[in-house]
């Protein structure tokens, strides 16, 4: 299993530190651009509040991965219990399924082996539907909580606000930036911000699935040398009782032999 992690991880990875760059850059630019635009410009960048909201919970579909699950799931309560009650799941994974399957926080969707096939069009399949919500007043805020990769052996739980778009405000001093569009910023917006949702979903997914393999990698090479220290000390312990026992046999002969005579 480590073996099969490490080859994984390291596609994982090579994929991860290729779409970073992309999904940051859009997302500052995006993040700066919209504190110079009128929110009224584009649903997406509407502020309603936290009133009505949905978490994308990002965990593995299977075990073995030492604290990666567990330290989601910890974040995801933690984030569930100081909002309000109006609150709902989309989970990603079938250990947040089943976590969360057995409490009383309401899942709007599940899914599950995302990675066994993974394409962009899944991603689209989640994005659109909590754009739709979104534009549609369903919700106020979307919000994600997943692991981000950041070595075979590290990773970092994050929740992230995914909409409406966290706004980079100019730092105090700094000169005010003048955006000169074209086009017009509405025909803009409606192609970037639909995109840049969809592209921040897929990154997360990259970082979860590279940081779910570490993990896993991590987590396989403790318990192979744990089980190899286990042996050591039961075969140690083994040689010692059958030593003990056939000095015990020896003399038991010895001692015959002397009373026979």
């Amino acid at each position: 299993m480590k073996m099969v992690a490490a080859a994984r991880l390291r596609r994982a990875q090579e994929q991860i530190l290729a779409a970073r760059p992309y999904a940051h850059g859009m997302r500052d630019v995006l993040a700066r651009l919209a504190a110079r635009t009128d929110a009224s410009r584009h649903p997406l960048l509407a502020e309603r509040g936290d009133e009505r909201v949905e978490v994308l919970v990002i965990t593995g579909d299977r075990g073995l991965c030492g604290s990666f699950n567990a330290s989601i799931l910890r974040a995801a309560t933690v984030f569930l219990d100081t909002h309000p009650d109006n609150v709902s799941l989309r989970l990603v994974g079938r250990r947040g399924q089943t976590h969360f399957g057995r409490r009383s926080w309401p899942i709007t969707e599940s899914y599950t082996d995302v990675f066994r096939n993974f394409k962009f069009d899944q991603v689209r399949t989640i994005g659109d539907d909590l754009m739709q919500r979104f534009v549609g007043s369903d919700l106020d805020a979307v919000y994600m909580v997943y692991n981000e990769f950041k070595s075979a052996i590290q990773q970092t739980v994050v929740v992230e606000k995914l909409l409406p778009l966290p706004r980079i405000e100019p730092e105090a001093g700094a000169g005010d930036e003048d955006y000169l569009f074209e086009p017009e910023p509405g025909e803009l917006l409606d192609a970037l911000l639909p995109r840049h949702v969809n592209v921040q979903i897929w990154a997360a997914l990259l970082e979860s699935n590279a940081a779910e393999n570490g993990a896993r990698m991590a987590a396989m090479d403790a318990a192979t040398k744990n089980a190899g220290e286990l042996i050591d000390r039961l075969t140690l312990q083994m040689n010692r009782i059958r030593q003990a026992t056939i000095t015990r046999e020896i003399i038991e002969v010895v001692s015959g032999a002397d009373a026979l005579e």
